[in-house]
């Protein structure tokens, strides 16, 4: 089996930088998959000039594919549909989560493939018997099937930290084309920059910021390292976000204006987008529940999309993940606070097309 390729015009694209919202997972008040709502989310960020989607990756809810459930290639299926049938000027890039041991991540990667999938988002969460070792032979497997986007977890979402070496070997995997940095720890992020900044294939792989926590100034900095004696820069390319999966409009505008800022080379960063990294990451606190160590991450992504009509409750497959003490009411802060920050206007303009 020869591995897919991606093709030039969305390779182009990755490189550019585009926002990749992480897809939630719509249910109904049964805990049964609410297909109306599930495929006007796809709608959504199809709409607000999303450059791409992330299905079945942690915010879609790793339960999906528990039996029993087996809601892995549903939702794949019906936000491929989704995007195949879109009129858009450009491509949209469709990037499946992929985890699990090594021949359930093959499994999913030959799944995702045959679902007409681009790129694959690698976790490494939960594999606790993985060496580094193991683990880098698991990435070559599963990019022998597809591209890889891999994805650097924070342990407090189930993920652990890896050595300066892991990311080097990693880099060097061929036809990983894309990593998502999401640590949440700036020693951390370094690292993987660097690494890839020292590979040979630096070239060929795309970064993207997963760092929810400081969102706007990830994408603003360039990151230089002297390699060979040769001052090597890379930027983050764009992000894939789970704080990108509600207020996707004015993310995709605020995206938009820092790469206008990039391009025309401003050596001082506008005092406004400092200030919109603060205001960004203070709503990600709540969206995310930091209070809580995350615990209330994805009902509070669907708290906000409750409160716009695309999603009816903030039930979550586990009905025990649900919003923490608190959490609603610093909802309630931003919402007050930071009004420039959401997108109601533009979903209540566009909600009852989407579910039709």
């Amino acid at each position: 089996m020869t591995a897919q390729e991606l093709g030039q015009e969305k390779k182009k694209a990755l490189h550019e930088g585009i926002v990749i919202p992480a897809h939630p997972l719509a249910l109904n008040a049964s805990y049964q998959l609410n297909e109306a709502r599930q495929r006007a989310l796809t709608r959504y960020y199809i709409a607000a000039g999303a450059g791409g989607v992330a299905v079945g990756v942690h915010s879609t809810q790793f339960e999906i594919r528990d039996s029993g459930i087996n809601l892995f290639e549903p939702v794949l299926r019906m936000a491929a549909e989704e995007v195949d049938r879109a009129e858009v000027s450009s491509p949209i890039i469709k990037v499946a989560g992929i985890c699990g041991p090594t021949e359930q991540a093959e499994q999913e990667a030959r799944l995702a493939v045959e679902l007409g999938y681009d790129i694959g988002l690698l976790s490494m969460g939960g594999l606790v018997d993985y060496s580094e070792t193991d683990l880098l032979k698991r990435t070559e497997q599963v990019a022998a099937i597809m591209p890889v986007f891999g994805f650097y977890l924070q342990p407090a979402a189930g993920g652990r930290y890896f050595s300066y070496s892991f990311w080097e070997k990693f880099a060097r995997i061929p036809n990983v084309i894309a990593i998502k940095i999401a640590p949440f720890n700036r020693y951390k992020t370094i690292d993987v920059v660097r690494a890839v900044c020292h590979s040979p294939r630096r070239d060929d792989i795309a970064l993207y910021t997963g760092n929810d926590d400081n969102i706007v100034a990830d994408l603003f900095t360039t990151w230089q390292f002297q390699v060979d004696g040769e001052l090597v820069t890379k930027r983050m390319a764009g992000g894939l976000l789970g704080h990108w999966s509600c207020w996707t409009k004015k993310a995709v505008d605020y995206f938009h204006e820092i790469k206008r800022a990039v391009k025309e080379e401003e050596e001082v960063i506008p005092a406004g987008l400092i200030q919109r990294n603060i205001e960004v990451t203070e709503a990600n606190a709540a969206f995310f529940d930091a209070a809580n160590q995350f615990k209330g991450c994805i009902p509070g992504i669907h708290e906000i999309l409750r409160r716009q009509g695309l999603l009816e409750g903030t039930w979550c497959l586990n009905p025990e993940n649900t919003l923490s003490p608190g959490q609603s009411e610093e909802i309630d802060r931003i919402y007050h606070d930071y009004p420039h920050l959401h997108d109601d206007d533009f979903v209540q303009e566009n909600l009852a097309k989407w579910l039709g």
